[in-house]
């Protein structure tokens, strides 16, 4: 009986050592597994993200055109991607400075810029102190909520910062800077993260033009495409005004938007004064010297005309028109502000255009809550320049420029881009009469038959970022390119 009792013994001994090994050995390979899961997360978390919460849905308007031709806004429930899950490692003000397209830029270089930081985001605040003095905060033109919703497997954006670290901001302890323009990707992290790292919060008191246009990884510049054409749509209001807008055009048959930058500012601050009186020269030229920031104060306005560096003065703008052979009948939407010079700097274009209309003449009572909103007005002028059947701006622009480029996005939608400095030059050589009509036209055909918006890569100048192609005039990384496109 003992030595029975002994063999039990230790047999029960033996299979708990063998229970024991067995858990220790599946512990092992569970925190192997965990680590290895840990590690792969880590890795996904540099772009793709930790993907671990559940879709969500969120109800946006739908523009539906009825049996009857009509369209009406319907909702539609949009599917959110999940949140991205990431160690944060700071926060990111930011003050975007300048007119609506050149803060709508800045917007998708921001965002960028904090997702590769791996940083929160603080909803960016507009320029209220720009020429245009416009008030409006970013909730009052863009869709906030969706705005943050859309881009949450990116990166995690708040309205306003935590009570404790927004005390800190009231009280004056942030650490504030502009960023050097055109940098790549790499000045963000070797010089402005170690900055947000030891300061907790960082504010960028300028955004414009701080990203490079080449140069970046393609990831970089497709989440930049991302946020402009998708996550940064405009509040419900405009857009429901920008579609009415539409509406009424499209009843009445085709229409070309034309970006006639001929404002009083726009005049004042590049000095061109062509087709101007002495009296008009002057009013300028005081403004020009009014405004401190604008640093360029003695322009040859003769000069900056001869190297296309002016915007074209509407007379010429109807003469490129009519060379074209855009026909007249067609409505002629203004997408600007008011014309310096009324009326009567407007008649040749008028003349031989009846049809020129501005959303002030097709939703007068409508619009008397955006006067005075500079930016929520250049949002309805944004919306109806991407529907129209031509884009032609004037002056290479932001508005544009950033035109330019969602046009591109939507399918390569006609987009005229004027090669002012011949045109100019021909204009010319055709009221002093070393030119006819005819080889005008043929001319101005001629030299604009490869410049209507058509698939092509952007201009890289090495060390000339101003000179070179902007990216949001051509993001050529985010568009459906033919696979023979010849790279310039």
């Amino acid at each position: 009986m003992h030595r029975g009792g002994g063999k039990a013994e230790k047999a029960r001994k033996a299979a708990r050592v063998k229970l024991w090994a067995a858990r220790a050995s599946t512990t092992v390979v569970l925190w192997l597994c965990c680590a290895l899961l840990l590690a792969t997360s880590r890795e996904l978390g540099r772009w793709s993200g930790c993907l671990t919460q559940p879709l969500v849905v969120l109800e946006r308007p739908l523009e539906v055109v009825s049996a009857a031709g009509g369209e009406r806004a319907a909702s539609a429930a949009v599917a959110l991607p999940p949140k991205r899950i990431y160690k944060n490692n700071g926060y990111l003000m930011v003050s975007c400075n300048g007119g609506l397209n050149q803060m709508r830029a800045a917007i998708c270089d921001m965002v960028t810029i904090a997702r590769y930081l791996n940083v929160t985001l603080i909803v960016p605040e507009l320029d209220k102190t720009s020429f245009w003095a416009d008030p409006s905060d970013f909730q009052d033109i863009f869709d906030v909520d969706y705005f943050i919703a859309s881009l949450r497997d990116e990166v995690r954006i708040l309205k306003e910062l935590p009570p404790r670290l927004k005390r800190r901001v009231e009280l004056g302890y942030v650490h504030s800077m502009p960023p050097v323009s055109w940098s790549d990707i790499s000045y963000y992290h070797n010089q402005i993260l170690p900055l947000i790292r030891k300061y907790k919060i960082l504010h960028l008191n300028r955004t414009d033009a701080r990203l490079a246009n080449n140069g970046l990884p393609v990831d970089i510049q497709k989440l930049r495409c991302r946020v402009n054409f998708g996550a940064l749509r405009f509040t419900p209001e405009i857009e429901e005004l920008g579609r009415r807008v539409v509406q009424i055009l499209r009843r009445n048959g085709p229409f070309v938007v034309l970006h006639l930058r001929y404002e009083m500012d726009m005049l004042a601050f590049s000095g061109c004064t062509h087709g101007c009186s002495d009296k008009e020269a002057e009013e300028l030229t005081r403004m020009r010297y009014a405004y401190p920031w604008w640093k360029e104060k003695v322009i040859d306005s003769i000069a900056k005309r001869k190297d296309g560096l002016c915007p074209l003065i509407p007379e010429e703008t109807a003469m490129v028109l009519k060379a074209l052979d855009i026909d007249s009948g067609y409505q002629i939407y203004i997408a600007a502000g008011e014309i310096y010079g009324g009326q009567k700097r407007m008649a040749a274009l008028t003349s031989a255009y009846p049809n020129v209309v501005r959303k002030e003449t097709l939703l007068p009572s409508d619009l008397r809550f955006f006067q005075n909103h500079s930016s929520q007005m250049a949002a309805l002028d944004y919306m109806v320049s991407l529907e129209s059947d031509i884009f032609i701006p004037t002056y290479d622009g932001n508005m544009a420029k950033v035109v330019e480029g969602h046009r591109r996005y939507l399918g390569f939608k006609k987009t005229v881009l004027l090669d002012r400095k011949l045109i100019v030059e021909l204009v010319d050589q055709y009221k002093n009469g070393t030119l006819s009509w005819n080889d005008f036209s043929s001319a101005v055909k001629a030299s604009h038959s490869s410049r209507m918006g058509a698939p092509s890569r952007r201009q890289v100048i090495p060390d000339k970022p101003k000179e070179e192609d902007y990216f949001y005039a051509n993001p050529h990384e985010c568009l459906h390119q033919p696979e023979d496109l010849s790279i310039l």
